[in-house]
């Protein structure tokens, strides 16, 4: 493999994925998403084509421009674009939403992956090149759970994972073994602010993959903006699953974390 196609959703999973992929050597083409992708892609890729969320029938034809074959899909992708009127009114995005059983992420995602196959194209693991950000087992702050926190670490676990098996979310919060919120479509990030304003404070975060997680996309990601709204919303612990959560920015959020005494664990 001398070239990686990367189709780039929002945020720095796709620049750390571009940037890794150079280190190997390998050229990068990336196929930037209007409305989500950052303009800081071109800084990583060697090339970048921008398409409209709805022009996905677009992709296999500039891989193959540029002959790639191995391709990735990172990063997110607004889901609450799936109640955009204009895009209800493009008939690709429309025949895909109607060749799915249903609009859950995996649903989604896993009908573009098997069309890219269709084409010619194979999706790899999104984590490619980015072991080292799949935090071990352990305590990673400075500061451990204390008996109650480690309660609710492993009662929201045992919830946060029936959560993820019915594709819903894959974040729960809870505080002295009360279900605080749940994540739905708003997100990790919304879901941290209500728990915030609900508990005023003292909430466990757990965040986990799905029992089956397909690591060609959707995968869990947390990073410098998760420990920031955690601190904001005074949350007491943020508590990931171990080898399957994609942690960016983790010395600079651990650095943070500590200097602001949230505790941050991998189960």
């Amino acid at each position: 493999m001398d070239k990686i196609g990367i189709i780039a959703g929002s945020r720095k999973f796709p620049l750390l994925l571009a940037q890794k992929a150079r280190e190997q050597g390998l050229g990068v083409v990336a196929i930037a998403i209007k409305g989500d992708t950052s303009r800081s892609i071109k800084e990583f890729a060697d090339k970048v084509e921008w398409i409209k969320i709805g022009d996905f029938k677009k992709i296999a034809s500039i891989f193959k421009k540029y002959d790639v074959v191995n391709v990735a899909m990172v990063g997110q992708i607004n889901p609450l674009r799936l109640f955009d009127r204009r895009l209800r009114a493009n008939k690709d995005v429309t025949a895909l939403l109607e060749s799915v059983k249903d609009k859950r992420a995996d649903s989604i995602f896993g009908a573009i992956a098997q069309m890219l196959s269709a084409d010619g194209l194979k999706v790899l693991d999104s984590t490619l090149f980015l072991k080292d950000f799949l935090p071990k087992k352990g305590v990673l702050t400075s500061r451990e759970p204390d008996f109650k926190q480690w309660q609710d670490i492993y009662f929201g676990a045992e919830l946060a994972r029936e959560l993820a098996f019915l594709d819903i979310g894959q974040s729960i919060a809870v505080k002295d073994k009360a279900v605080v919120a749940a994540e739905a479509l708003e997100g990790t990030d919304a879901l941290i602010r209500r728990a915030g304003l609900i508990t005023r404070g003292g909430a466990v975060v757990v965040k986990v993959s799905k029992p089956k997680q397909d690591m060609r996309f959707d995968i869990p990601v947390v990073g410098l903006n998760t420990v920031r709204n955690l601190i904001s919303s005074r949350a007491g612990c943020l508590a990931i699953e171990a080898g399957k959560t994609l942690f960016i920015d983790m010395d600079a959020s651990l650095k943070l974390a500590n200097s602001k005494k949230l505790i941050i664990v991998a189960i």
